[in-house]
């Protein structure tokens, strides 16, 4: 094909609405854990033309362009099997994904011909294909599920199709786990956005069990704890087999402090489905809360052996989770701190490294690192001038975090509790310092600076206390 040919072909080709055309970068992703989950997904049998056009994507930027082709074409022929009309807008994304497909094969011939059966779709609507609610629902699924970096793209995904099609279930589904996913303001149980949508979708999908839990989960934010029972317990009875409703009802759990019962429901869900990072993850989390428990209930020593049993429980998750999913930072730098806690200091060394090089290479949860680095160097290694320091990074990074709360009540405690052994410490009364000047509070910031450098000369506390002064 001559260069010409081959622009113009591309003009054609980037007009199109589809995976190829949605700026999905591969570093966004996990690639090996879409994998698995996609693949799971087709043994549910839910949305399969969907799943396998997401799928074939996948294994287009994996390099098997074959086995994308492949993929694309049972989507194809699952939705022949269910429908006879060739045309339909529903097939915008699949023909669209073989156009590009075809065209990175150099099958040019068929290239031409699946962009002529969009063109032919096209001809018979009144809009363009980006506002067709077929398209915009499969785009805002598509960006739910491949990385939590496109959330805000899927929910406004979903609330454009929810805008055209009110009364349709899966757009107000699909706009509640959007909503679900991004939405943590100041609400009231009444003026929650995500209450009220979760509601609405359940209306409009009463048999959707995994909508019931997720209203549970975020009920209970606000207390509301019997409703989300009952919706829990419910979900349960209606669908025990389902392991999205399994492994939401076990966080249920977990969040309730009921331990057993969560870990018992997780590991049914990872029957069901054994290659699953979420899983793992959560089941590191209850065993961890159950290790908690364990600690403050006393007598350490006679409940040492127990303790380590637990926490073998708890490695052995967190390394399921970074296997299964490469990159999982969270589960990565949860996994270095309990490397510390067993002892192993070099290799819990070795990890942090790691996850912090790649979370600073994903730009993603680089706080959570600094947090755990922070309580492996305060508790394992018991350098307090570090674990300040990380703990500092933690709360000025994400201040509205679980890490970033839990950051600046660790330096609360270490500043309160070195000024109890002596009035004069200059850098406790510098970190009480930080804290309010990060928390915006200037004349208690300023008291707490002046405070320190009456104790002590600093470079950074002068500099901050001049600043402060000077934004007054």
């Amino acid at each position: 094909m001559s260069m010409e040919n081959d622009k113009v072909l591309r003009t054609k080709l980037d007009q199109l609405e589809c995976h190829f055309t949605w700026a999905l970068k591969k570093d966004d992703m996990d690639l090996n854990r879409l994998d698995e989950q996609f693949k799971l997904d087709v043994e549910k049998k839910e949305n399969p033309t969907q799943i396998y056009n997401a799928l074939a994507y996948v294994k287009f930027l994996q390099g098997f362009q074959e086995e994308a082709l492949s993929n694309l074409m049972t989507s194809l022929k699952l939705y022949k099997e269910c429908h006879e009309e060739e045309f339909n807008k529903s097939l915008i994304v699949t023909y669209g994904n073989l156009a590009w497909i075809n065209y990175h094969m150099k099958n040019y011939t068929e290239c031409e011909s699946y962009l002529q059966k969009v063109l032919k779709i096209n001809e018979n609507m009144s809009s363009e294909s980006s506002s067709v609610p077929e398209v915009l629902g499969e785009k805002g699924w598509t960006f739910r599920r491949f990385s939590f970096k496109y959330y805000e793209k899927s929910k406004e995904c979903f609330k454009k199709a929810l805008d055209l099609e009110p009364e349709v279930g899966k757009w107000n589904a699909g706009y509640a786990i959007a909503l679900y996913r991004t939405e943590y303001g100041e609400f009231t149980i009444e003026n929650s956005p995500v209450i009220k949508q979760l509601r609405r979708a359940i209306e409009t999908n009463p048999d959707d069990d995994v909508l019931k839990v997720l209203l549970a989960l975020r009920l209970v934010m606000y207390k509301s704890y019997e409703e989300a029972e009952r919706l829990v317990e419910a979900a349960l009875e209606r669908s025990p087999d389902h392991p999205h409703v399994l492994r939401y009802a076990g966080q249920f759990f977990n969040n309730k402090g009921s331990m057993d019962r969560a870990i018992a429901l997780l590991k049914n869900a990872l029957e069901l489905s054994p290659n699953t990072s979420f899983i793992h993850h959560q089941l590191a989390l209850c065993y961890k809360m159950k290790k908690i428990q364990l600690l403050q209930k006393g007598n350490h020593h006679v409940r040492g052996p127990e303790v380590q049993q637990i926490r073998d429980q708890i490695i052995y998750h967190l390394e399921m989770a970074t296997t299964h999913a490469t990159g999982f930072i969270k589960a990565m730098s949860d996994l270095a701190l309990h490397y510390g806690e067993q002892h192993d200091v070099s290799r819990a060394e070795e990890m942090f490294q790691m996850t912090f090089e790649t979370a600073k290479e994903k730009n993603d949860n680089l706080h959570v690192v600094h947090f755990h680095y922070a309580e492996f160097q305060f508790h394992c290694k018991r350098d307090e001038v570090l674990a300040i320091k990380h703990y500092m990074e933690c709360r000025k990074m994400n201040p509205g975090s679980y890490e970033g709360k839990r950051s600046e009540n660790n330096l609360k405690r270490i500043a309160e509790k070195r000024i109890n052994k002596n009035t004069q410490d200059g850098e406790a009364y510098g970190i009480l310092g930080f804290i309010h000047k990060e928390k915006g509070e200037k004349t208690q910031a300023i008291e707490c600076y002046e405070k320190a450098l009456s104790y002590g000369e600093n470079d950074e506390y002068l500099t901050n206390l001049c600043a402060l002064r000077l934004s007054i």
